[in-house]
């Protein structure tokens, strides 16, 4: 377990240093997710029970994955019928600092119905539309990743770990949003507030990215397209919880309307044409770097569950605190380097819902933290991986530049959740 946990840390140490060494992050990330199941399979423990675990951890993993996979095309297909160039130019503002609290503020409450991956990777393809130089490209970016899981954590449908607690029972939809709403607000807003100074007076450059003269889509074709594939991503919570079936299930579902539906447009065209616009031709564009970068990250953690190691950091800081506030504050800390999923699962596990019945403190304050805690780093949560390989954003530019103002908007947060518990109502 020693070796396992030296080698989590060196590989992410290279995936920060990333720019330094010249090592791409997907690649460290995969080899560091293998190693850590090869020092499993070799270290004298049940390779077959190491096996088993193996294969339900990567049934979760390839859910994620294939999630993943099916709103970047859709996202992608929108873009590629110039979809999200319509929202540019409906957006009629040319002030940097506006358009930063407009698009954050779209994707708090966005992310609370649709889920902070997708809301990400949607608003992230907005953001392209209107900006053409690196650093503002990654401050945007950083404030997406915020808002994303700030949205995420007062909705029971927001974020994974929040649908977990949802559907084990710990929490209800009244109490996580009357719980957690205004301290997520807060994780936001202060931010806001402190970047804003930054922006102010600053405006947008005109530059907009446009498609080759041949390969022209008419207004009504990208209005349709986007329309209809914002809806189509709306419907993927609405699908399971009519049908009780695994997200991935409704994702993937909608991808196939969308392909049908796109086919079905362009079927007049030109063969070539027909081809610009096509799934197949658009699939090839999406960032696989970044899918496999997941995998490897969900790889490494699910070994790090399965070794263990993260029943002992449960159990450490079980024993030497006994307030839950300090114990899921730490969590959401813990949370920047460690996926949430499996922190908040062992939670559930260790703590009896007699001892914290349904709606407790306990449990609402676990998803604020849980959810908002993974934007300490941007390889913290599911938005933030999806931010860095799409935007390209550099571990250590983050954590200079975002990663200050995420942890003076996690604790605001934590402030306003304590003195909301606190007021008499």
């Amino acid at each position: 377990m020693g070796l396992s946990a030296v080698i989590f840390l060196i590989g992410y140490i290279i995936i920060a240093l990333e720019h330094k060494v010249k090592a791409d992050k997907a690649a460290v990330a995969l080899m560091l997710g293998i190693l850590l199941w090869l020092i499993l399979a070799f270290g004298g423990s049940d390779l077959s029970e190491n096996i088993i675990q193996l294969k339900e951890h990567f049934e979760e993993i390839a859910e994620i994955l294939f999630f993943l996979l099916g709103a970047m095309t859709i996202v992608e297909l929108i873009d590629t019928h110039d979809g999200f160039a319509v929202i540019r130019k409906k957006i009629g503002t040319k002030k940097k600092v506006k358009l930063l609290w407009l698009l954050s503020l779209l994707t708090f409450f966005l992310s609370s119905v649709l889920d902070n991956l997708t809301t990400t990777i949607v608003m992230i393809a907005i953001v392209k539309k209107f900006m053409d130089s690196n650093e503002d490209l990654w401050t945007f970016g950083g404030f997406i990743i915020i808002a994303a899981n700030a949205g995420g954590a007062w909705s029971p449908i927001g974020d994974i770990t929040t649908i977990m607690l949802w559907n084990g029972g710990q929490i209800s939809s009244v109490a996580i949003i009357n719980s957690v709403f205004l301290a997520s607000l807060a994780c936001l807003l202060v931010p806001l507030i402190i970047i804003s100074s930054r922006f102010r007076g600053t405006l947008i450059s005109d530059s907009v990215k446009k498609e080759p003269a041949d390969k022209t889509i008419k207004s009504g074709e990208s209005n349709f397209i986007l329309v209809f594939g914002v809806a189509l991503l709306l419907l993927v919570p609405i699908f399971k919880s009519i049908t009780h079936l695994p997200p991935f299930m409704g994702m993937l579902f909608s991808l196939s309307v969308f392909w049908l539906i796109a086919e079905f447009i362009h079927r007049k065209k030109t063969t070539s044409e027909k081809h610009y616009f096509s799934v197949s031709a658009t699939i090839k564009k999406i960032d696989t770097p970044s899918i496999l970068f997941f995998l490897g990250i969900l790889l490494a953690v699910a070994a790090m569950q399965t070794n263990g190691s993260l029943d002992i950091l449960g159990k450490v800081l079980d024993n030497n605190f006994n307030n839950f506030y300090i114990i899921n504050g730490l969590l959401g800390f813990i949370s920047s380097i460690i996926d949430n999923v499996p922190l908040v699962a062992g939670a559930m596990g260790m703590y009896d819902m007699q001892l914290y019945p349904q709606d407790h403190q306990f449990w609402t304050f676990l998803a604020y933290c849980a959810g908002t805690g993974g934007s300490l780093l941007v390889i913290g949560s599911a938005a933030g991986i999806a931010a860095m390989g799409i935007l390209k954003i550099d571990f250590l530019w983050y954590l200079k530049h975002i990663a200050w103002l995420a942890l003076i908007g996690y604790l605001a947060g934590i402030v306003v959740y304590m003195i909301v518990k606190i007021t008499p109502s």
